[in-house]
Order: C-alpha cells, then structure tokens, then sequence
C-alpha cells in the first residue's frame, strides 16, 4: 500500500481533525525532541556529576580501610561515614557481592563500576531499584562486603517527575487551546456548508449569518449573493411564465367558446386539438415553473403515497376498470419537502406507469440517509440506452410511448428536475413485474 493510500485511510477526513493535527503533531515532536535533549541528557549528566562525587567519598573509605586494618575499619566504620558523608555503611562478614548483573541504570554502573575500580581496585555491585528511597552499593575484600546505603536524592536526580508535569500541562494547556481556537474557527464553515446543503435540497436557510474568518465570510456572503440571485431568478421566472398562462388561455378560451357554437366533426376536431393545446401549455409551465415559491415542510411520505394512489386509481378507472395501484410503505417516514412539488413529481411517474401497465406499486423506504420511493409498473419498460434520454424534455419514445398515448414528453423531465431540487434524484431500471422501476431518491 502505497504512502499516499495510507495517509487517505489514516488521517481524518474533516477539517478540525486535520487542522488539530497539523497543530498537535509539530507540538510533540518539539516536545520529544526537547525531551531527549534537555531531559534525558541532562538526567544523565547531572546524575553523573552526583554519582561521581558518591563514589569519590567511597573511595575516601576505603583508602583507610588498607591503612588500619580489617578490624579497626570494621568498627570505626559506621561512626565515619555518618559524620562525614551521610550515608550508611556496614561490613557483612564471609560474604561475597552476587554474581548477577546489577539491578542500576546504565549510567550509575559507568560511573561507580569504572570509579570505584580504578580508585580502589576491587570489584563492586550496585543496587538502584530495590528500595524506593536509596542506592545500595557493595564492594568486595579479602573475606567480607561492605555495604553502603546512600540516600537516592544523593546519587541521581530525583525531580523528573517535575519535569514531566511541566511538559505534560503546557501540552495540555496548548491543546486545550487548538482546539477551543479551531472549534471556533471551523463552526462558521460547518454553518455554512450546512446552510449550502439545505438550499441545495429546496430548504429556506433565513438564520443563516456570515461569520468566521474573513476568507469564511467572503465564501459566505458569496452564497448568500448566489442564492439571492438563483431566487430571484426563479421568482422572475414564474411570473414571467404565470403571465404567458395567463395571455395565452384567454385566446384559447375564446377559441373554445365560438367552436363551441360551431356545428358539425369539423369543429369536433379543432376542440380536440385545443384540448391537446391546454395540455401541452399545461404540462410546459410546470415544467419551466419548477417548484415556484413553495416552502419545504414536514410532510408524512406514506400518506402522500396513500392520496397519490387513491387518486390515481380513481382517473384510471373512470378510463380502464381493470387497471390497479398497490401501496407498501415500510415504517412511518417524515422527509422535509415541498408537499405540492413532491406530489407532483410522484403523480408524473404514477400516471407514466398507469399510462403503459395495467398496474403500479408505490413503495417508500429508508435506506442510509436517504428515503426511496420507488414507483413499478407492468409495461413495455423504456430500453436501457434510452433510460437517460427520456429524461430530456420533449422526448418521446418510438412506439408505445407517442403523443396519442396522451404523454408530450415532460412527465420525467418534470420529476426529475423536481427530485434534483431536493437534492435527489430520479434513476430508471427493470421491474420485477416486467416493466419499468422508477426511484426516487430523497436525502433526509
């Protein structure tokens, strides 16, 4: 696996993560490289320089023991080292120093082993872990040990505890910091985002208020200019197209009116053809409406399926008794919406199923973060290198799928754009009846 695949699956994937990161990392190499140095070295420097002097007083010691004998030394031993040096000592008689490695650090065994050896000549073993408080310290004579005892504090440095504590709050202490400095820094992007996200899936965002840093309230106030933009836009759009619905009714009012008084097929026919008209102008300015001003809300999906339905089963009965709408849902489902688009969109793809099948099923589900209405049917289906380009507005299939269907080529169009301006999507596949699988995706 490669480094960059690494990183990829290793390192956070959001901003406060990585951005902590980049504070924290440099922050304990820095930490573990003055550690080392100033810590560690220094340690074993000054425990050095200590041990050192211990063993230069033991060496005192011991000169006198070739210069009074065994049994002078033995008595005046205890008395001399506590005045003089502070520390315990004692002779074991018939003893010998244990032949194991010494229990001490590295540096205490240079210190006192090459010392005491070349001052005094003799072999010694040390003892740094056994008693919490002091070193014990042996060397070797003729037929006995003496044993010193000097007090911890005396041979090394003691106060690496302070040390670590004081490395170990500043961390804390400028952690604490990153990341009270980087939650407040990232909040704004996250607002932001979120308040994107919500206006991309057709939700009002009016508490939404640039602030941050000044490259975060630049992208902000960005998407407040673009989204001001993109409403008024829509806005001018569908009362531009409410005034063309208008303007064009009336002549065909008017036009329907005087067939209306016309006798004979001829003008059966020209009614005919102004229905289709209607139909047409009908279904172009729902299309080019979109979702107009309607403001998303809680809206039950199941019982929308359920009016979508019996709606739809009711118009087709009136034409053919035998077709038929089931409904599935699984769980109650609340989405945020805009009820009147959503239904639309759905009623699009139900009456596009009932158009070419003798049934249609509805089905709602949960999956992930997203809900799935699916709409099946038992008809021709659409081919799969036509899936994507029935979805173009004013395209029609070659036979079944014609104009004297009833269909001028925008039910999908008007679905999807629907789908898409709630931050979906309307995908097309096989049904299990033999037809055509239509699904809506809606993230929640």
């Amino acid at each position: 696996m490669s480094t960059r695949s690494l990183s990829r699956r290793y390192l956070p994937r959001g901003l406060f993560g990585r951005s902590l990161l980049i504070i924290v990392m440099p922050m304990v190499l820095l930490q573990a490289a003055v550690s080392y140095l100033l810590f560690d070295r220094q340690w074993e420097s000054v425990t050095m320089r200590m041990a050192r002097g211990v063993s230069a007083q033991i060496g005192m010691v011991m000169a006198t023991y070739n210069s009074v004998g065994p049994v002078k030394f033995e008595k005046d031993l205890p008395a001399l080292t506590d005045a003089s040096f502070g520390m315990h000592a004692e002779v074991i008689p018939n003893a010998r120093i244990p032949d194991t490695e010494s229990d001490a650090y590295d540096v205490l065994k240079q210190v006192f082993v090459r010392e005491l050896s070349v001052r005094i000549g003799r072999p010694t073993w040390i003892d740094a872990f056994s008693s919490p408080d002091d070193v014990d310290i042996r060397v070797q004579l003729d037929s006995s040990v003496v044993r010193f005892v000097v007090e911890r504090k005396r041979v090394m440095s003691t106060n690496t505890h302070i040390w670590v504590l004081w490395i170990t709050g500043a961390g804390v202490i400028v952690l604490s910091v990153a990341i009270l400095f980087l939650r407040n820094q990232i909040r704004p992007i996250e607002r932001l985002a979120d308040a994107a996200e919500a206006f991309g899936k057709g939700r009002d965002v009016p508490d939404f208020h640039p602030a941050g840093a000044t490259e975060v309230r630049r992208a902000a106030l960005a998407f407040l200019d673009m989204r001001e933009r993109i409403s008024r836009f829509v806005q001018q759009r569908t009362d531009m197209l409410a005034g063309v619905s208008h303007d064009l009714r009336t002549p065909l009012t008017r036009m329907k009116l005087e067939l209306a008084m016309m006798p004979g097929t001829e003008a059966e026919a020209l009614k005919d053809d102004l229905s289709e008209m209607e139909h047409m102008l009908d279904e172009y300015l729902a299309f080019a409406r979109g979702q107009g001003g309607e403001l998303a809300a809680e809206t039950d999906i199941g019982q929308l399926l359920r009016d979508i339905a019996v709606n739809a089963g009711r118009k087709a009965a009136a034409n053919a008794p035998s077709k038929a709408v089931d409904v599935n849902l699984a769980g109650d489902l609340v989405v945020q919406v805009r009820p009147n688009a959503m239904r639309r969109c759905l009623t699009n793809l139900v009456d596009n199923a009932l158009r070419y099948g003798s049934r249609a099923e509805l089905s709602a589900a949960e999956k992930g973060n997203a809900v799935e209405i699916t709409v099946e049917d038992d008809g021709p289906g659409i081919p799969v290198d036509k899936r994507e380009e029935v979805f173009r507005p004013f395209y029609r299939l070659e036979g079944a799928r014609t104009l004297a269907s009833g269909s001028v080529g925008l039910g999908l169009a008007i679905a999807r754009d629907i789908a898409r301006g709630h931050g979906g999507d309307v995908t097309l596949s096989d049904s299990r009846f033999g037809g055509l699988r239509a699904v809506v995706r809606l993230p929640v």
